[in-house]
Order: C-alpha cells, then sequence, then structure tokens
C-alpha cells in the first residue's frame, strides 16, 4: 500500500492544499517547470500530517453474488482502494454514484448489473414525517416515559426482516436494512382519515370545512406519497347499498351527540357563550381565545424531543462519536460496540459467528479513508465517519455509521440490538439522522442533504427508502439529480433508466482532458501525460482512461491514482 502524501494542488512554490489540509508539506522538491513537473517527496516528508485523496484503481470489473436477487455472478461494479480520502473528493465521488464499503470505494455497473443501484437523497429542510413515521416517534416517547411496549407491529410496519445478509463481500453493496413501509397503507390512512371526518360533521359544517379539508389532504399527499405538488380533490363514494340521502341530517355517533348536548346546556348558563371553550355561533371571538389543537402539524424535532416526564422508566441518549481509536469515547466503546454488530448480524442476517469477527467488523464498519476536518466555517463536530450510538439504560442498543460531508450526512450501515426490534430502530435512526442534518444546516448552510445510499427499485426490501419524501435519484448517465416522483413511473417498466428527459444532456464533468490526471509513481507526483511518457505502458492506459471517465475531470486531477 502507498503511504499518504500530500499532492499538488496547482502551479506555485510547493503542493497546493485545499481548505482544512495546509498541514505539513516539508521535504517536497520540485523538478522541471510548468504543468509537466514533477514534485517529489524528500525523506524530512511527514506522511501521517499529511492529507490528499490516494486511490488504487482495480482494472475491469469485479463479479459477485448479488445480495438482493441471489444472482451468483449477476452483480457488476467497478471499484479502487483509498488509502486516504478527502472529505470534498468523496463528496464529489457519491454525487457520480460511488458508495464505500470500508475503505473499498465502488460504482455499480448501472446497466449491466443484475439490480441497478440509483444513490438517493432525501431533502430534510422540506421533510414532513409522515403517519406510519410519527407512528414510530410516538412509540418510543411511550416506551421511554412509562415503559409500555407495543403489542405487535405498526399496520404498515412489517416484522423485523429475516432475510439473507444482501452483504455478499466487503465488496458488495452496503446499505441500512431497514423495516419496510408499505407505500399503499397511506392512502388507506388517508381515505379512512376522511370517511371518519364525514361522520363527525353536520350537514352546515361539512360545506364550512370542506376547502379546508381537501386542502389538508392535498398536503398530506403530497408529503407522504410523494406525488406531484398539484392539486388532488378526495371525494367519499357512499358505500354499496347505503346510499346517501342528502334529505336527512347525517348519522352521529352518540359520542357527537352528548357533545352537542353539553355544549347546548353550557350555552344557556352562559349567554355570552364562552365557557369552556365553546361560542355562540355571530358572537364576537373572545380576547383570550380558548385553546384549541392546532392546524399546524409539529415538525420533526417537535416529535423526537419531546420532554419527558422526571420518573420516566428509561434513560435515553444519542451520542456522535468520531470513528477513530485515538478518540477516547470510541476506543472505550468499542468493545460492547462490536459484541452488539455481532448479536446483529448472527440474529438478523444469520452472519456464521467466523463472518463476523472484530477483523471484519474493524474493516467493514471502523476503517475509513476519510481524512477528518475541522475548518471554521464547518460543523462543530467537523467532517468526517462517525458512529451515532443510541444508548439506552447505559448499554448500547443501536449504532448508526454515517459519514459528514461538505454538503450532505451520508448514511453508511446500521445495527442494533434484536431484542429491541419493537421499537423498529431502523426507521427512528433515520429520521434522527434527519433531523440531524437539519441541525448541521444551521451552522452549516451547504450542508442540506440527507445520503441514504442506494435505492433498489428492483428489490421491494430497499424501496422503503423511497419513502421519506421529499427525495431525488442520481441520472446514471448525467449525474444530476431528479425528483423520485419522476422517476418511478419509468422505473416500472424497465430496471436501469436514464432520468435525465433531455436527450441532449450529456455529463457535464466528464473527464475532458485525461492528461491531466495526477498520478503518484515512485514517491513522485505527475501529470499522466507525464507518466505516460516515463513509464510506456500502453496496455496500463485503457486502465486509466476508464478510472478518469468514472471518477470525473475534477477528482481526476485532485487525486492521486497509485501506480505501481
Amino acid at each position: 500500500m502507498a503511504p499518504a502524501a500530500s499532492a499538488p494542488r496547482g502551479s506555485g512554490e510547493g503542493p497546493a492544499v485545499g481548505a482544512g489540509e495546509a498541514r505539513c508539506i516539508v521535504g517536497w522538491r520540485r523538478f522541471g517547470a510548468g504543468p509537466r513537473s514533477v514534485w517529489r517527496v524528500g525523506a524530512m516528508a511527514s506522511w501521517a500530517a499529511l492529507s490528499p485523496s490516494i486511490v488504487e484503481y482495480f482494472q475491469g470489473e469485479d463479479f459477485y453474488r448479488c445480495g438482493y436477487c441471489k444472482n451468483e455472478s449477476g452483480s457488476r461494479s467497478n471499484g479502487m482502494w483509498a488509502h486516504s480520502m478527502t472529505v470534498q473528493d468523496y463528496q464529489d465521488l457519491i454525487d457520480r454514484g460511488w458508495r464505500r464499503s470500508g475503505k473499498y470505494v465502488y460504482k455499480p455497473v448501472m446497466n449491466q448489473t443484475c439490480c441497478p443501484q440509483y444513490t438517493i437523497r432525501c431533502r430534510p429542510l422540506q421533510f414532513q414525517p409522515s403517519k406510519s413515521h410519527k407512528k414510530v416517534l410516538k412509540k418510543m416517547l411511550k416506551f421511554l416515559a412509562k415503559g409500555e411496549i407495543s403489542k405487535g407491529n405498526c399496520e404498515d410496519e412489517p416484522m423485523e426482516p429475516t432475510m439473507e445478509d444482501a452483504v455478499a463481500s466487503d465488496f458488495a453493496l452496503i446499505n441500512k436494512l431497514d423495516i419496510q413501509c408499505d407505500l399503499k397503507t397511506l392512502s388507506d390512512d388517508l381515505k379512512e382519515s376522511l370517511k371518519s371526518e364525514e361522520k363527525k360533521k353536520g350537514k352546515s359544517s361539512k360545506r364550512e370545512e370542506s376547502n379546508e379539508l381537501i386542502q389538508s389532504q392535498d398536503t398530506e399527499e403530497k408529503l407522504d406519497s410523494g406525488e406531484p405538488s398539484h392539486s388532488v380533490k378526495v371525494h367519499t363514494v357512499p358505500q354499496p347499498g347505503k346510499g346517501a340521502d342528502l334529505s336527512k341530517p347525517p348519522c352521529r355517533k352518540a359520542k357527537e351527540i352528548r357533545k352537542e348536548r353539553k355544549r347546548l346546556k353550557l350555552m344557556r348558563q352562559n349567554p355570552g357563550g364562552e365557557l369552556e371553550g365553546f361560542q355562540v355561533q355571530g358572537q364576537p371571538p373572545s380576547l383570550f381565545p380558548p385553546k384549541a389543537k392546532s392546524n399546524q402539524p409539529k415538525s420533526l424535532e417537535d416529535l423526537i424531543f419531546e420532554s419527558l416526564p422526571e420518573s420516566a422508566s428509561h434513560k435515553f441518549e444519542v451520542r456522535l462519536v468520531p470513528v477513530s481509536f485515538e478518540d477516547p469515547e470510541f476506543k472505550s466503546s468499542f468493545s460492547q460496540s462490536f459484541s452488539l454488530y455481532v448479536k446483529y448480524q448472527m440474529a438478523i442476517h444469520q452472519d456464521p459467528p467466523d463472518e463476523c469477527g472484530k477483523t471484519e467488523f474493524t474493516r467493514f464498519l471502523c476503517s475509513s479513508p476519510l481524512e477528518a476536518e475541522n475548518p471554521a466555517n464547518g460543523p462543530d463536530c467537523g467532517y468526517g465517519s462517525f458512529h451515532q450510538q443510541y444508548w439506552l439504560d447505559g448499554k448500547i442498543i443501536a449504532v448508526g455509521v454515517i459519514d459528514i460531508l461538505p454538503y450532505c450526512v451520508s448514511s453508511v450501515y446500521l445495527y442494533y440490538d434484536p431484542d429491541y426490534s419493537f421499537l423498529s430502530l431502523g426507521v427512528y435512526s433515520a429520521l434522527r439522522e434527519i433531523a440531524f442534518t437539519r441541525q448541521l444546516h444551521e451552522k452549516t448552510p451547504q450542508l442540506s442533504y440527507y445520503y441514504m445510499g442506494f435505492y433498489i427499485h428492483s428489490c421491494p426490501k430497499m424501496k422503503y427508502k423511497g419513502q421519506y419524501r421529499p427525495s431525488d435519484l442520481l441520472c446514471p448517465e448525467t449525474y444530476v439529480w431528479v425528483p423520485i416522483e419522476q422517476c418511478l413511473p419509468s422505473l416500472e417498466n424497465s430496471k436501469y433508466c436514464r432520468f435525465n428527459q433531455d436527450p441532449e444532456a450529456v455529463d457535464e464533468g466528464r473527464s475532458k482532458e485525461p492528461d491531466r490526471l495526477q498520478v503518484f509513481y515512485k514517491k513522485a507526483i505527475m501529470p499522466y501525460g507525464v507518466y505516460k511518457k516515463q513509464r510506456r505502458d500502453p496496455g496500463g492506459e485503457a486502465a486509466v482512461l476508464q478510472y478518469a471517465g468514472l471518477v470525473g475531470q475534477t477528482c481526476a486531477e485532485r487525486m492521486l491514482l497509485f501506480r505501481d
């Protein structure tokens, strides 16, 4: 493996460094001048103090067993080993369809792989939790406050997954495996709420409140189902054999009749009609209106951070810990975190003990190529890889592995204690990560997206990611973001789709000048145009050009391609 080294990022007196990289640059010596100059590393250089991106590209494509459809050799991807990587480079790579598993960074061959994987991102600033999301959050609050355990799962939450692990190897796809949420139940919930509303309202109130009801239904439908934001009016249809007679008053429940009698009694006692929050029609409103349920839905933060009573049954906290064995908190919790990982892999994914050892855990979830950065204009926690630990009564019950990048929080993986499956920790952690992204955005405005890994439309257990709306999918050809509701019709017809509807559009970030690609060869950094004249290796040119095309011109000029 190549040691970490700094790389020149432009012309000047020495290797240029980006924000957060101005560390040790002693030991560099320049040979030649102009764009073909070569930088060499002297013996005085401090390797560990420098932070460029150094990658080693593997020519060709990996063929491996698909963890989703179980095709023995149907999954295909390109990959490279990242000896080190800046957070900006990784941000640019995931915006071109790449993803990491430990230090291995891979990109599916979208038009050839059996289960195309589309990068998906949620827009947290516009996110509103759906009805099923709210159920999960309320379930957690009830458990923490009173120790209540729900009997069975929510109607729109199937049992915890017991399918085989989708991870075929370290080079396979790693995504947070979460509870599926049935899209159909959202529309069912909407229909049920409409029916109950119609039953509760009198003939006159129907007319007065119909516009408001339709508007709230329209908003709910847009947020929960992700349909386009045009107005959708929903009308209830009389049930067969029970046609509505509009000449008669609507049926009313006994509870509603009792409420009405109480209201009339109170009005007779107080002609002003303002006792107990009731008001006579035609009277001016009170200066101190009674408390009523607000039409404004609770925010995600209201639902997550609702205060608990002092006598709460459980103590719960979430800790953000940098992925570094130099961090005392990460080091002290490593053993407990590892034990939880083993328990999760064996129970949920039926992994044998020899496949979820400490070496695999470390390489898979604790080894990251990302260099930690703490710029002044960045989030207080800095950029890099983290474990978000969920502590209940002094022990870890779940760990969300995330990367905090310049423009997003990227979800890597989740493992949790199967004994707490009734809390729907997969959904809960995703909602916490969305809320966390919003929190980081307050300090760092450009950080405004939540990346959920890959969306696989052909795999039912991975379609749940489309529930977190609004969200976008990455076009695999032009690398532009397209709202998911515009992509779904195409995906129903074909596994592989180009989402950009402009036939003239091209990949604006494609490799245009491969000779400007930076190569790290024999402790020297040089443009590829210089390297290929010195090395004279025609056989390796195809691999370099393939690499340049996949990472794009910007990353090709900024990252160092290690050549042996």
